[in-house]
């Protein structure tokens, strides 16, 4: 019998043939509407199809997982090990990015020229983003716990960017089902798993055809952003470069220092088997730039190859992919310093623990999907005084590192949802769940 090519592995051929193509079409001067017409597309349709189940799997799972607590109690406290691991690891992601930018300075050797001639290219999209960034800044600070209660369910439900609305009401729900008599709860918590069960089943439909998204996704990418290119100075290109390897260092100390260190602390599963779990999530969260997209295969992952139970991970996974955001979080502390270095201002000391304020805070509104932190960035460099029109600066650059904090995002949540595992008594002693060895240390 022909054995099959594992998912995670399907994936990398699929990302290695989408950038393959991509560079072709543009080396070879090939016209780009044949891969934007025809092949774009595809990726899009598996996007859509992992958006389309994201809120019926939070909405089931979160229910599910609250209700199966048993009691308030231990909801409080699984609670309470969640959101304050994730406060803390977005708060230290957001320092690390500070001390490295100020390490490396990437933005102090940025021409004035070419800063005005990027500012000006981007002027229609900074715009934009700003207006919207406004409108947030103008708001009273109590405003996020506001936004938090839906004024209609339903209408929260149409949109995945009202995901913590959607979180707030199946937390309500789980613990109403908690406080209700066991009798007449039973019923609607069957409804909820058995809904759960079928949206898990779709999960697995889509991801049949998620080698083929993720090559049409990659090509597209590269034909896109290598068709715009506008006339750019070498010292902008070397200050943009200096820049993305600033944030991409960062992000990888993340993976490879930050979090093998608490899983060493506070479980006894080996790093390297940890990662090789959350592979296909971490591919998946690389081309869609989405931790919303990608939750239900981080949810898989978890469960069935790192062996947490599932009333752990639907209740810590879904709440991580709204509010944790510690790849975006380091990114925007990076860019606001990379920012105020290329105009010329230097932040003080004060200024900089605001943007570690700003951007844990900012990191909970943070809708799970491409391209939100830039919004949020906006409104951190107001925060400290620096012109909004700078993120012109980085615009470019952007989509790619995009894809690289996701998956630091997605790592987080697995990570934590781990954590909170093994502080439960949730977690295999040594072993994945398929029989493989997870060494104890």
């Amino acid at each position: 019998m022909k054995k099959k090519i594992p998912l995670h592995t399907q994936i990398i051929i699929g990302l290695l043939l989408g950038l393959i193509t991509g560079l072709a079409v543009v080396k070879l001067g090939i016209s780009p509407g044949f891969v934007l017409d025809y092949i774009k597309p595809i990726g899009t349709i598996f996007i859509n199809g992992l958006k389309m189940i994201a809120v019926p799997l939070v909405l089931a799972s979160l229910i599910v997982g609250v209700s199966n607590l048993g009691d308030v109690t231990k909801l409080s406290r699984i609670g309470g090990k969640t959101i304050a691991t994730y406060v803390f690891t977005t708060a230290l992601s957001v320092s690390i990015g500070l001390l490295i930018v100020n390490i490396f300075n990437p933005g102090k050797s940025l021409p004035a020229d070419t800063r005005d001639n990027l500012m000006a290219i981007y002027d229609d999209t900074a715009g934009s983003k700003t207006s919207q960034a406004e409108l947030i800044k103008e708001q009273s600070p109590l405003q996020p716990l506001v936004d938090m209660v839906p004024e209609n369910f339903f209408q929260a439900t149409t949109d995945n960017g009202s995901m913590l609305q959607v979180v707030f009401f199946a937390i309500i729900v789980g613990i109403a089902l908690l406080q209700v008599p066991k009798k007449k709860a039973e019923p609607v918590i069957a409804f909820f798993d058995g809904f759960n069960d079928v949206v898990i089943k779709i999960v697995g439909f889509i991801m049949v055809i998620a080698p083929y998204g993720v090559f049409a996704l990659m090509a597209s990418l590269i034909v896109e952003i290598t068709g715009d290119n506008p006339d750019s100075a070498v010292a902008l290109l070397l200050a943009l470069l200096k820049y993305s390897l600033v944030v991409l260092g960062g992000l990888f100390f993340m993976i490879l220092v930050v979090y093998p260190g608490i899983l060493k602390l506070f479980t006894k599963v080996k790093y390297q088997d940890f990662f090789r779990a959350i592979r296909p999530a971490q591919l998946l969260a690389f081309t869609t730039s989405s931790s919303a997209a990608t939750l239900p295969v981080t949810m898989k992952q978890v469960e069935e190859e790192i062996g947490v139970s599932e009333e752990v991970t639907s209740f810590v996974l879904p709440l991580g992919a709204t509010i944790n955001m510690d790849g975006t979080s380091l990114y925007q502390g990076v860019a606001a310093v990379f920012i105020a270095q290329a105009l010329g201002m230097d932040l003080s000391l004060t200024q900089q623990l605001m943007i570690v304020m700003t951007a844990t805070l900012a990191s909970i509104g943070t809708a799970g999907v491409p391209g939100a932190g830039i919004i949020m960035l906006i409104i951190v460099l107001e925060s400290i005084g620096v012109p909004a029109a700078g993120i012109a600066l980085i615009l470019a650059p952007d989509r790619i590192l995009d894809m690289f904090r996701t998956i630091v995002n997605v790592t987080g949540d697995a990570m934590v949802c781990t954590v909170v595992a093994s502080t439960e008594g949730e977690l295999p002693d040594g072993l994945i769940r398929k029989g493989n060895p997870l060494t104890s240390t």
